[in-house]
């Protein structure tokens, strides 16, 4: 069995990223991994999950691609042995806590125009995710949601819903 090393070049460490994302969020078990209730997997299990796949991934790697994510979507535990994605996750065997706090004035959420009229008709919804994405910034709402086709971007009046 061929082993490919993956790359560390900026568009590679983004694919990679990608597949993390796909690993740590929707679907570990694609590699055997196994994560806890608030997202954690072993890095070590991580790393023989891939190889199952004809890939290295080394810690270096996986260090790499958390620390240039400009969407900080991933996390390494104080010890250096676990790794998580923060958000989107869609596996029932994830339920993140997250300490409450008051939010800004303001929040943005992005979506594809053909899902606009739902949403202004239901008000925003988590789909198959646990939770609505909502960013401090226009420009980061805009990108979380272009790949899905063309943005539109919702002003939500965080601190008020909050209050």
């Amino acid at each position: 069995m061929e082993h490919r090393r993956m790359p560390t070049d900026s568009k590679q460490l983004d694919e990679i990223s990608k597949f993390l994302s796909y690993i740590l969020r929707h679907e570990p078990q694609a590699i055997g991994l196994q994560l806890d209730a608030e997202g954690w997997a072993d890095i070590d299990c991580l790393i023989a999950g891939v190889a199952k796949q004809s890939r290295t991934l080394d810690r270096p790697t996986i260090q790499a691609v958390v620390a240039t994510n400009d969407k900080k979507r991933f996390a390494i535990s104080e010890d250096g042995q676990r790794i998580r994605a923060l958000q989107g996750h869609s596996t029932s065997t994830v339920r993140l806590q997250y300490a409450e706090k008051e939010p800004p004035e303001l929040l943005y959420h992005g979506t594809a125009t053909r899902f606009l009229e739902s949403i202004l008709e239901q008000g925003p919804t988590a789909g198959s995710r646990q939770h609505v994405h909502l960013s401090q910034g226009i420009p980061t709402a805009i990108a979380v949601r272009k790949r899905h086709g063309k943005p539109s971007i919702l002003e939500i009046r965080a601190l008020r819903m909050h209050q």
